[in-house]
């Protein structure tokens, strides 16, 4: 009788599988819910392809700005010294209004001095990082516009960056 009374304690419980059967029948309604909800236009509804046919006019498009680019001539650095130097090549153009245009032609010769020395201060664990380019983009930039005049350089393009 012992035996009977140890072998009956040792049986686990059945758990209940309703939660389960429940949260599977809500999961289905709630997903048919939602397909209908959205097929049916109630949510997310945007142009059906009749409508959209109505409004098929070309958006307007703005005018491009009035800009031009101006080259600076390849430059070559070279960084560090010794058998651990290494070269830059680097290429620019400049964005200008085109009324600055030739404004900023006249001062290239400076703007290539103040790029070089730039540079050519630079060690090479200073091209090191993710954001590096950026960081360079911005100093130079405004090297320039002080050389220039901040008002006629709009931007600085970098064509070309490449370390060997």
């Amino acid at each position: 009788m012992a035996e009977a009374e140890e072998s009956a304690e040792e049986l686990p419980k059945k758990k209940s599988k309703l939660p389960l059967i429940l949260g599977l029948v809500l999961a289905i309604a709630g997903g048919g819910g939602g397909f209908y909800a959205v097929q049916s236009g109630m949510l997310f509804a945007g142009e059906s392809h009749d409508e959209a046919e109505v409004h098929e006019e070309e958006p307007e498009v703005p005018d491009m700005p009035d800009v031009a680019f101006v080259p600076i001539d390849p430059l070559v650095i070279s960084l560090g010294q010794g058998s651990n130097s290494s070269h830059l090549r680097f290429r620019a153009q400049l964005e200008v209004g085109s009324a600055h245009r030739s404004e900023v032609e006249k001062l290239m010769p400076r703007v290539v001095d103040v790029l070089n020395s730039y540079l050519r201060a630079l060690e090479p664990a200073d091209l090191e990082g993710n954001s590096i380019l950026v960081r360079l983009r911005a100093q130079m930039l405004r090297r320039i516009q002080i050389v220039t005049g901040a008002s006629r350089v709009n931007d600085l393009l970098i064509m070309e960056f490449v370390l060997n």
